[in-house]
């Protein structure tokens, strides 16, 4: 399965320069990232634009394939790389930041796209474990009756992808997941995460 990895936006709120190639225990977070989800069998693909051209330099510099997109949003750059690789079977999508994310975590979330018979998934965690400031309270729903927070990562019907899709609600208790970096609080704990067992 295709893992797209967006990574097109500014990352103006973390305010260090193109938001994937902020380190992380010294290696660019769009490594990790792309790393996990190659170790859980997945090609990576991660898609970038002008707003991030060291990022998409960088892919090619490590062999990632890297597609640009207008960067005008995540839905649009996501649905535009879609098209353009001609997808119609399951995709994954992910944002660039979170980079404490693991092989397991992903093979726990295909292994309940696979058996859930839905068209879709989306993947939630508690909101008791978002502790980030983004500027704003996090966007929150009830999954499985626990308020919950999205954290980026879907699997989509390529051939559906400009149409909504039936999905299941994954809710996960995995703090991991729960670290979108946005703030330097945000790399220190992400930092503490990666170099744990």
């Amino acid at each position: 399965m295709r893992a797209l990895i967006l990574a097109g936006g500014a990352g103006s709120r973390l305010n260090r320069g193109e938001k994937p190639l902020v380190t992380v225990g010294g290696q660019p977070m769009i490594r990790y990232v792309a790393e996990a989800f190659r170790k859980a069998g997945c090609e990576p693909v991660v898609v970038g634009s002008s707003k991030t051209p060291m990022t998409m330099n960088w892919c090619r510099a490590q062999g990632i394939p890297a597609i640009r997109a207008p960067g005008e949003g995540f839905i649009d750059d996501m649905i535009i790389a879609v098209t353009s690789l001609e997808e119609t079977g399951p995709v994954l999508i992910s944002v660039c930041d979170i980079p404490c994310i693991t092989p397991e975590i992903i093979r726990q979330i295909i292994g309940s796209y696979e058996s859930c018979e839905k068209e879709a998934l989306s993947t939630w965690v508690p909101a008791r474990l978002v502790t980030t400031c983004r500027g704003s309270m996090p966007y929150r729903e009830v999954v499985g009756g626990t308020d919950a927070c999205p954290c980026g990562v879907n699997i989509l019907r390529g051939r559906n992808i400009e149409e909504e899709q039936d999905e299941f609600r994954l809710l996960l208790d995995e703090p991991r997941l729960a670290l979108n970096i946005n703030t330097p609080a945000d790399l220190e704990r992400a930092g503490l995460f990666l170099i744990s067992p």
